[in-house]
């Protein structure tokens, strides 16, 4: 029997829907992480964020939400959005192709102790995001990841993981919204460390 369009959406929107679900008995965890970035990057460190594919942009959009993090008098807080494309790493041989350690060179660059590094990849087999994660340890970093069903390359190499189970689709669907509660939860937890300094030490 062929498949028609209603049937597709009520298969995509159930699937979607146990994601969503799976996303929510992870709230805790990203309570957690919310926490923890308003005391680091509130007391300095910064944020460095990655995607695979298309989850690069869900890793600009957090990246963005942090620094206009402007209501009332609090200050922005550091953010940095990764890419292995774009004018500035044109003409150095980093392709998606061919610069599988471009992130990881980045994380080199930027992460410093106390740093937090979040990773986002639907399947977990990123071997770009793998290598990044592995340098932000190698920099005394804190690595977090956004990932689909565990076990994956990517849950084993970070320090923990929010894992999603569901299709690549509906995984990479539901990062947004991880991604805004994760935001949420550190605009939540803010107002506990107000009055820290947000300037980086010169290191």
């Amino acid at each position: 029997m062929t498949s028609t369009m209603p049937d597709i959406a009520r298969g995509h929107i159930a699937t979607l829907m146990d994601t969503l679900a799976a996303l929510r008995g992870q709230s805790g965890r990203i309570e957690r992480w919310g926490r923890l970035l308003a005391e680091r990057l509130g007391s300095g460190s910064r944020l460095l964020a990655a995607g695979a594919g298309e989850s690069a942009a869900d890793a600009e959009h957090l990246t963005a939400e942090l620094i206009a993090l402007d209501r009332g008098d609090r200050n922005p807080l550091s953010a940095i959005a990764l890419r292995t494309t774009g004018p500035d790493l044109a003409g150095f041989g980093y392709s998606e192709k061919d610069g599988e350690d471009a992130l990881a060179r980045q994380v080199t660059a930027h992460a410093r102790a106390r740093d937090v590094v979040v990773l986002l990849s639907p399947s977990g087999r990123d071997h770009t995001l793998v290598l990044a994660a592995r340098a932000a340890h190698r920099s005394g970093a804190t690595t977090l990841a956004f990932t689909g069903h565990c076990p994956n390359q990517l849950a084993n190499a970070v320090e923990d993981a929010v894992c999603l189970p569901g299709t690549t689709a509906s995984v990479q669907e539901s990062m947004l919204a991880a991604v805004n509660l994760l935001y949420e939860a550190v605009e939540l937890a803010a107002p506990a460390f107000e009055g820290m300094p947000v300037s980086r030490a010169v290191e």
